[in-house]
């Protein structure tokens, strides 16, 4: 017999951070946001997209025996419900007539009592889950305590099919489940397409989205409500989690949200300081190291990692390592410590003048009757990679690399040296963002950051120009373009994958863009090896842009 239709629902989001591949964590995730849910009267509680497995989960979600795991806590946790709490609706992979689909399951009174599979399936920039996961049929509302609620899985709402498909056929609510990572435009374009959507059905609608790091991608929250009048009814804040109860009532034309709190977001550089900060935490907690060690240089990139390892994970978590040789000056090796000190992070000093000059002396045979170079520069880097890799194994902190997203487009790193490193935070920050950040560090910080407040870099190492000190008196302009010139055509080549003769007609030298295309396509052998990092721009070196190494094609500008 069908229930009358409610007058009021109270809905929960939850706004969690689930872990790949953990099935009993994220369950016990799951139990706690219902309880507090319960705690409030809530009737049901929304998680979000492939919640139980974590997301995304790539190829692991292919293993049967993982995807029985997923099937079975859902199953548990559908019989909890029989108690009489909130109903539940939590994303699954769910095997279904031999296919997997990315579905969201509702579980009430101690049941799965319904099952909804994701349409779209993206295939472009991060996402590839055609590669893993079967289309679902168009969907219908789901009928729960006589509301037809419409649940669209993330993607499925930026086009206009599903939700055209789920208003036709009764839908009074829009409830969407989402793994929608971050990137600094993404708030503008996701909060459109909501409002298309909401335009275009004349329903309310609720976004629910997952926070936390998985590997190089971050995401973000930022979960909100809008109203069939576009208004925005509640507003979850970004990098936290959250379980808030919402009030629904139905009026004469159709359901509103009670307007609640909403949260002001961090934007714009904040925004992409705090995904580092969280992607780095989550790498380093998810993974299990006890902390983390980085090369302490005194300059700008180490400087702006060290900062932002101690906001991750508080400062008696991370060690400095400042690894000095002769072409070190004493500006540099003030400046290191100056960081150190001011973040009160461990400081070590190991000279690398023994471990270099073993190098080349083993080399000396090998090496006679050639000049000095950039050979031997590298084995002053590498040697410092070794070093740092070598504390690492000995007491299990992961090595914290340190170089930007200007020095990973031209190769500007040393494999088995600077490269060295299980997690690069700035991997994706080009180096003007890297200044900005440091003066931006200088005064504020993210909420939930454990470092230091106040001026923790020191203004010498932000205006001082850079250099790897390699030999005497080097600095990078020596052998690139300043890095305001630089990163405006690398911005061009990689994020808008321009041609590059329109890069010189925009009033860039021809000749130093066709140098700038060239450095970058010659490099992709090194970015294949280096350490992953947070994704922050629409275009990140790993699964956003996917080069061949052997590459013979070059531009002409």
């Amino acid at each position: 017999m069908s229930e009358a239709p409610a007058d009021q629902l109270l809905i929960a989001f939850a706004q969690l951070n689930p872990t790949v591949g953990d099935i009993a964590g994220n369950v016990e995730k799951a139990r706690a946001a219902r309880a507090l849910a319960a705690e409030q009267g809530a009737d049901l509680v929304l998680f979000t997209e492939l919640f139980i497995s974590g997301y995304p989960p790539e190829d692991l979600v292919l293993k049967p025996s993982f995807q029985a795991a997923c099937r079975q806590a859902v199953e548990r946790l559908a019989a909890e419900t029989a108690d009489g709490g909130p109903a539940m609706l939590v994303g699954t992979p769910w095997v279904d007539g031999g296919k997997l689909y990315n579905a969201v399951a509702l579980l009430e009174g101690g049941a799965v009592s319904t099952l909804r599979y994701k349409v779209d399936l993206p295939n472009y920039g991060v996402f590839d889950e055609k590669r893993v996961f079967a289309t679902g049929p168009m969907p219908g509302p789901i009928p729960f305590r006589g509301v037809r609620i419409g649940v669209p899985i993330c993607e499925d709402i930026w086009s206009e099919d599903v939700i055209e498909c789920l208003a036709e056929t009764g839908s009074e609510m829009l409830l969407i489940p989402n793994g929608s990572p971050y990137r600094r435009t993404v708030y503008d374009e996701r909060m459109n397409v909501a409002v298309a959507r909401v335009v275009e059905s004349g329903l309310p609608l609720a976004y629910v989205n997952q926070v936390g790091g998985q590997d190089e991608l971050v995401f973000d929250g930022a979960s909100f409500v809008l109203n069939a009048d576009r208004s925005l009814a509640i507003q979850f804040p970004n990098f936290q989690e959250r379980v808030r109860l919402t009030r629904w009532e139905r009026w004469a034309d159709g359901w509103r949200c009670e307007e609640g709190a909403r949260a002001p977001l961090v934007l714009d550089d904040e925004a992409d300081y705090a995904a580092c900060v969280i992607g780095l935490r989550d790498y380093v907690e998810k993974n299990r190291f006890p902390g983390v060690v980085l090369g302490l240089s005194g300059g700008i990139d180490s400087a702006l990692c060290a900062a932002m390892a101690a906001d991750a994970l508080g400062p008696e978590r991370v060690h400095c390592v400042m690894l000095p040789y002769r072409f070190t000056s004493n500006e540099s090796l003030s400046d290191a410590a100056g960081v150190a000190q001011a973040l009160g992070c461990r400081y070590d000093i190991v000279p690398i003048a023994g471990a270099v000059e073993g190098l080349e002396a083993s080399l000396a045979p090998l090496f006679a009757d050639t000049e000095r170079g950039v050979t031997e520069e590298n084995l002053q880097s590498r040697a410092r990679g070794t070093i740092l890799m070598s504390i690492s194994n000995k007491f299990g902190a992961m090595v914290v690399t340190t170089g930007n997203k200007s020095e990973m487009s031209t190769g500007y790193a040393t494999l088995y040296g600077d490269m060295n490193g299980g997690y690069n935070p700035l991997k994706d920050l080009y180096k003007t963002q890297v200044f900005r950040l440091c003066r931006l560090r200088n005064r504020w910080k993210p909420a939930d950051a454990l470092g230091a407040s106040g001026i923790v870099i020191p203004e010498n190492i932000i205006v001082k120009p850079p250099t790897a000190e390699l030999r005497e008196n080097q600095k990078d302009q020596d052998s690139l373009p300043p890095y305001e010139v630089l990163d405006a055509i690398l911005e061009r080549l990689v994020e808008r994958e321009m041609p590059a003769a329109d890069i010189a007609a925009e009033g860039f030298d021809p000749t130093l863009v066709a140098r700038v295309e060239r450095m970058l396509n010659i490099a992709e052998y090194k970015r294949r090896q280096a350490a992953p990092g947070v994704k922050v721009t629409a275009r990140n070196f790993g699964r956003d842009r996917r080069y061949p190494i052997t590459n013979r094609f070059r531009e002409t500008a």
